[in-house]
Parts: C-alpha cells; sequence; structure tokens
C-alpha cells in the first residue's frame, strides 16, 4: 500500500490528459490523412481510461492488498481488499483533505490511513478508541471510559502451515462483533514505544499493559491479533486528515479464494 502510486497515477493522468488536448487541436491542421505519431495515438487512448481509474480509485473504492498478519483471523496475508473512500467523507486526491463531511469513523470499523510515521506508507487497523475516549488495555482485556467490552471464548485458532494455537475471543466493539486473537506465551506489557508519535503524555504504561486518552481529531486503532500487532499502543493516534477509508470487502485470495466477500 502506497501513497506514492496516487501521485504516479495523477502524473500520468495530466500527461496523457495533455497529449489527448494537444492532438484534437491539431487534427484540423494535420488533416485527415496523415497518420497519428505512436505516442499520441496510445497517450489520447489511455487518457479516458486512466482518468475513469483515478477518479473511481481516488472517490469511490480503491483496492489493497494486506501484507501482514495483524488484522487476523478477520483479515489474512494476501487477502486484496476494497475501501470505500468516501464513507468518512470526501477528500482532495493526493492532499487527502477533506472537501465533504459525510460520516465520522465508529468503533469497530476496519479502517486505512497513512502510518504516522510515514505518510507515505498506508496501514489497515481497527477502531478502538474515539477522540476523547480513554482506552484501556490491561492483562490483554480492553476496557473504554471504564467499561470492559464483551468477549466470548471460542475455539482456540490453529494458524495453518504454522501448526500453532491461538486463544480466540468474539468481541463487540459498538455495533460491530469480531473475532480476535490472543497468544498466550506473550506479555502484555509492551516494550517498544520508541515510535511513538505525537500525544506520548496521553499513555501511562504498567507491567499489565497501556492506558491512553484519545485527544481530539485523533482515532485509537488496533490489529485483531493482539500480541502479532504493532498499532497505536507502539507508535499513537491517528489523526483525522491521515484517513484513508474504510475497509468492507475481500475481492480475492491466491491461496484461499472462498475468502471472496465481505467482513466485520
Amino acid at each position: 500500500m502506497n501513497f506514492d502510486f496516487a501521485l504516479i497515477l495523477f502524473v500520468v493522468v495530466l500527461l496523457t490528459g495533455a497529449v489527448w488536448v494537444a492532438d484534437f487541436r491539431l487534427k484540423k491542421r494535420r488533416g485527415a490523412h496523415v497518420k497519428d505519431p505512436w505516442w499520441v495515438e496510445y497517450g489520447g487512448s489511455l487518457f479516458p481510461v486512466l482518468l475513469v481509474v483515478f477518479l473511481l480509485r481516488s472517490f469511490l473504492v480503491e483496492p489493497f492488498r494486506i501484507p501482514s498478519e495483524s488484522m487476523m483471523p478477520t483479515l489474512q496475508d494476501g487477502d486484496f481488499i476494497l475501501v470505500n473512500k468516501y464513507t468518512y467523507g470526501v477528500r482532495l486526491p493526493i492532499l487527502n483533505t477533506k472537501i465533504i463531511p459525510v460520516n465520522e469513523p465508529q468503533r469497530g470499523e476496519v479502517m486505512v490511513f497513512r502510518y504516522p510515521i510515514n505518510p507515505g506508507e498506508n496501514y489497515i487497523k481497527r477502531v478502538v478508541g474515539l477522540p476523547g475516549d480513554t482506552v484501556a488495555y490491561q492483562n490483554k482485556r480492553l476496557t473504554i471510559n471504564d467499561k470492559e467490552v464483551a468477549v466470548e471464548q471460542r475455539d482456540d485458532y490453529l494458524h495453518t502451515g504454522k501448526l500453532y494455537y491461538s486463544s480466540q475471543f468474539d468481541e463487540t466493539l459498538g455495533t460491530v462483533t469480531h473475532s480476535i486473537l490472543n497468544d498466550d506465551v506473550r506479555p502484555a506489557e509492551i516494550f517498544d514505544t520508541r515510535d511513538f508519535h505525537d500525544f506520548k503524555e496521553n499513555c501511562q504504561y504498567n507491567t499489565e499493559g497501556v492506558v491512553c486518552q484519545v485527544p481530539d481529531g485523533h482515532y485509537f486503532m488496533m490489529g485483531d491479533n493482539r500480541d502479532n500487532s504493532r498499532d497505536s499502543r507502539f507508535w499513537g493516534f491517528v489523526p483525522e486528515e491521515n484517513i484513508v477509508g474504510r475497509a468492507f470487502f475481500i475481492w480475492f485470495n491466491f491461496s484461499d479464494p472462498e475468502r471472496i466477500g465481505s467482513f466485520n
């Protein structure tokens, strides 16, 4: 997932568009019997296609590939997903500036955002804390605003190909019920916070985990594979201007085509 692709596509659309406009104006001067140069012919033909692709991925839906196991079991490494670009407001391409407000992120939704440490890289996690929330993750249990989040234990989850099990729970955040994983051998304590971006003073760490007060205009994100996810516990909060969109559909997985479909 790379922000640079949007910029590259935008530049290519501008270049092919310039060729298309120039060719349209020069056709009368050249005459109908004169064949277009190859670069004019291909550039003019590609422009409408590239323009449609650019508009679709900028304002409607954008495809992404899941590159890690941090969102297991909800999303697997290798899933190709679609992200709704207008759920959280219409934004200008490249600049990512919101121009039309629509909805705000809600707890439990799976969101793609620009990594605060490197905005050129896109991350995907689940929305856990909203602006103003107090989020506590202590002894591998989640509490929001002093209310423990409901969980129900399920059968242990077998990691295919790795031959080990993780504890699996159904967790309910807002109106969304989804599965999470815990590894009993992993400690609850957060050791590495050197990448924490802004507002580190809003978090208190102890041997049981972390407690954070979410700043205004920011969100606290966590992976469903709780002990194998570097998320807001490690690098901090996601500012509103970094939001890309809401993930909602798996459209392909080369290793397991049966995974195609929507998810929570």
